[in-house]
């Protein structure tokens, strides 16, 4: 039943999509890196089959914000089957108590959300331990918390090059791929430019002038299903996209009761109705 419709919808929205980040990075000024977009698309809460059904349509890059769903989607026999060639993106919030889990991750092709020295510590070491018998590096970004809100994780803007530095010199099993915000929502680009698109822009100029890095060779993943267009024709080269690809994400709802359940425990609306009616009585 869901591959009779969903399967059609899927493969529509992705090539909409596609094209929507290739004509936004044609509007890109010629004074930014030419670094070709790259679009990951977010399957959070959504099951293997529309993974599976994306990636025959030649997409490569996914994500998912939380471990334990990552953890199962990557090892899912159907997805290790059909999709041998797929990269996966971290994109959530990363504990040290599930660097361990995360890192054994088929496929893992980058964790976008190294928000300390502390962690990015954590995760060469385990990196190292766990791939011993490998020499490939893990990509990593650093998140900046760029809207200063309390509610966002990443970095302070202004720890931002001595926490590349750190990386770059003390863990040789990393990667540094770019930098990384998730920034405020809904902001209206009536008012210009994004802000923390913008400040994600001064935090790379500002590490490539300390640490003497080339500008395109550090990335920027910034923009979601709401902005991606304007992010990327302002220098984002990483994309994060889940909605607009695959529909409203479906988050578990508490068990409907049974029937039997229903008749003997009410409703909160039913709740209201019947004290009501206890009051008037009264």
């Amino acid at each position: 039943m869901w591959k009779v419709g969903m399967s059609e919808e899927v493969g529509k929205a992705l090539h909409a999509v596609v094209d929507r980040v290739n004509q936004a990075a044609a509007r890109r000024p010629k004074t930014l890196p030419a670094v070709p977009p790259r679009l990951v698309a977010v399957s959070k809460t959504k099951p293997p089959d529309m993974v599976i059904e994306a990636y025959r349509k030649g997409h490569r890059n996914f994500g998912e914000n939380y471990v334990n769903e990552l953890v199962d989607k990557a090892s899912n026999p159907q997805i290790l089957e059909s999709c041998p060639e797929i990269e996966w993106h971290f994109i959530g919030h990363l504990q040290k108590n599930n660097v361990n889990k995360l890192l054994g991750v088929p496929n893992l092709f980058m964790v976008e959300t190294v928000d300390s020295a502390k962690l990015a510590d954590k995760v060469n070491s385990s990196w190292q331990r766990l791939r011993a018998a490998s020499t490939h590096k893990l990509k990593i970004m650093v998140q900046i918390n760029t809207s200063g809100e309390e509610s966002k994780h990443g970095l302070p803007p202004g720890e931002t090059v001595t926490t590349v530095k750190h990386i770059l010199s003390k863990c040789s099993a990393l990667h540094f791929s770019g930098l990384m915000t998730i920034g405020r929502y809904g902001y209206d680009l009536a008012d210009g430019p994004n802000p923390d698109f913008q400040a994600l822009l001064s935090r790379r100029q500002e590490v490539c002038t300390s640490l003497q890095l080339p500008l395109e060779d550090v990335e920027l993943s910034m923009g979601m299903s709401t902005d991606f267009e304007h992010a990327i024709e302002v220098g984002s080269t990483n994309v994060r996209v889940g909605s607009t690809i695959f529909g409203n994400r479906d988050y578990p709802n508490t068990p409907t009761p049974s029937p039997e359940k229903k008749s003997k425990v009410p409703t909160e609306e039913a709740a209201k109705k019947m004290e009501r009616l206890t009051v008037t009585q009264q």
